[in-house]
């Protein structure tokens, strides 16, 4: 894994904060200068939202195998268009996608508060059932705990996954090349925003729902198109700002961005800009960035837009030479700007 921050973390006197959960820069470091250092192999060091494993050999085959892991803390736990049931299941879901593998079976693990009503809990066993089915995999293993009240803040869960892809795919950020587009595959900040509507109770003329979907048949789409895919992503903690400058640093290249480009619904815009919010550094529950080589991008975009997850998809930027590793941005007025890392949070317990 490529070492970004010069300053170190202080071991010795420093202390766990919200930050280091936000999917900025102040987690990434957390990631780097602890977890990936203490357990450094190769799977973890590429870098990605999930792991790619080859198994030992069957029958002369090696078969291929990704696998993710995520906890979900949010908070409210129902929200506009979702509760942390279908959440729980769509994150880890779509990680195990980002590999361009088929998902087929998850974990629940359960951590629950004494006196969480039973009725809620039916409903979020209800809708992870639900979106399941929707995604084509199967519960298949999990565990249940309870804790004291006020330890919890209702229900905490964590979701791992397992998929299968075949052998000669290979997506990584360590394929994105100089030359590439960006793509998206819709509008940004609608999870981030319909979360923060519900836990504030504001009301908009226009709702604001969650994006929270699955995106294994869009990904099954644009792999089967015959588009040389390079690298996909989902953008949800740190949003898309963020998870581009993750990427560009593990790819070594830098990005340019066209702000004119980038799509985000007028209601979400205007939350944004009433609160002082970025919806570039929103997180995203049901959306992806897919790297291709420019001439191929046209053709992955209309295959993008005729699949229902895909159909507000739009080609963003380019990937450029820069040995610092900068996304920048052409600004609607012409001008450029940075976009660096979340440097703090902007929205806690989103996902």
């Amino acid at each position: 894994m490529t070492k970004r921050f010069e300053r170190s973390l202080d071991i010795k006197n420093g202390r766990v904060d919200m930050t280091h959960g936000s999917g900025g820069r102040a987690m990434a470091q957390l990631i780097e200068q602890m977890f990936a250092k203490a357990f450094d192999n190769p799977a973890l060091a590429e870098g990605n939202d999930q792991a790619r494993l080859t198994l030992p050999m069957v029958n002369g085959k090696a078969p291929r195998l990704a696998f993710s892991t995520d906890s979900y803390v949010i908070s409210p736990l129902f929200f506009p268009g979702g509760n942390i049931g279908s959440l729980a299941v769509h994150g880890t879901v779509n990680d195990v996608a980002m590999a361009g593998a088929k998902p087929l079976w998850l974990s629940a693990g359960f951590i629950l508060e004494e006196g969480f009503p039973l009725a809620d809990l039916a409903d979020i066993i209800e809708t992870m059932a639900s979106a399941a089915k929707e995604c084509g995999v199967q519960i298949v293993t999990g565990d249940t705990k309870v804790v004291e009240k006020g330890k919890a803040d209702g229900v905490f869960i964590n979701t791992a996954g397992v998929g299968v892809f075949d052998e000669s795919l290979d997506l990584s950020t360590h394929n994105i090349k100089v030359g590439d587009a960006i793509l998206v595959s819709g509008t940004l900040g609608d999870h981030g925003v319909a979360v923060m509507a519900e836990r504030e109770k504001l009301v908009f003329d226009e709702p604001v729902l969650t994006d929270s979907a699955p995106l294994n048949g869009l990904i099954e789409a644009m792999v089967k198109s015959g588009v040389e895919l390079h690298a996909l992503r989902d953008p949800t903690r740190g949003g898309l700002a963020t998870t581009l400058n993750e990427m560009a640093q593990s790819a070594s290249v830098g990005m340019r961005l066209e702000e004119a480009a980038i799509p985000v619904r007028p209601s979400v815009r205007g939350v944004c800009e009433i609160l002082g919010l970025d919806p570039l550094y929103i997180a995203n529950e049901g959306k992806l960035i897919a790297f291709c080589p420019a001439a191929q991008a046209e053709k992955l975009l209309a295959v993008m837009r005729l699949h229902r997850e895909g159909r507000n998809a739009a080609i963003i930027g380019t990937v450029v030479e820069d040995e610092n590793n900068f996304v920048e941005m052409k600004t609607s007025f012409g001008g450029n700007r940075m976009v660096d890392w979340l440097a703090g949070e902007q929205l806690p317990r989103i996902c």
